[in-house]
């Protein structure tokens, strides 16, 4: 018969790990050690603070990072309640309306209907176009103005050969800049 023998020797700290252990002592050191240690800092829910260049927050009970886009997170994620009725959010109907009118597709139908019996519809719609005009004239001065300031005076065709293209390309940009705004202006309604 084959006689099982430990052949390893306990030493001290292995003993008093397994004597944690069986305690439920599951965190406690089992050797004493000397050197640096780093200061902890105790956080409560809410508190923010930095360390390691970052700004940090405890959320629920999580430490959580703070970042630059933590707003446009808010601004985009669909709650789970509509902010006007309460009721719950439908993603496939509701996410495009609280997107841009911040209420579910209910509030938003019953919000126009309201302003159909008002006799306020026209005056509504007037400035609904006429804003979104407004945001296209300016998301298209603001192409317009980093075309022109691109000193590319080189293009990759499709084919991958380099053209040059001479010629007053900035002139032309200028002229059908204005022309393209006296146009998207003639689309407001008045």
């Amino acid at each position: 018969m084959a006689e099982n023998v430990l052949k390893k020797e306990f030493k001290e700290k292995d003993i008093q790990r397994l004597r944690n252990l069986v305690q439920g002592k599951y965190g406690e050191k089992a050797t004493l050690s000397s050197g640096y240690t780093k200061q902890q800092e105790f956080h409560e829910e809410g508190d923010v603070w930095e360390e390691d260049d970052r700004t940090w927050t405890i959320k629920n009970g999580i430490k959580q990072n703070i970042t630059k886009l933590d707003a446009a997170k808010k601004e985009i994620n669909l709650p789970l309640f509509c902010p006007c009725c309460s009721k719950v959010m439908k993603p496939h109907l509701d996410k495009a309306f609280y997107l841009q009118y911040k209420r579910c597709f209910n509030c938003q139908v019953d919000f126009e209907a309201d302003l159909r019996k008002k006799g306020l519809w026209d005056e509504y719609e007037k400035f609904v176009i006429n804003s979104d005009i407004d945001g296209i004239i300016q998301e298209f001065n603001i192409w317009i103005d980093e075309e022109i300031n691109t000193s590319n005076e080189s293009w990759v065709t499709e084919a991958g050969e380099v053209e040059k293209w001479v010629g007053s390309s900035k002139q032309k940009l200028l002229e059908n800049k204005e022309e393209t705004i006296k146009y998207l202006e003639s689309l407001k309604k008045q």
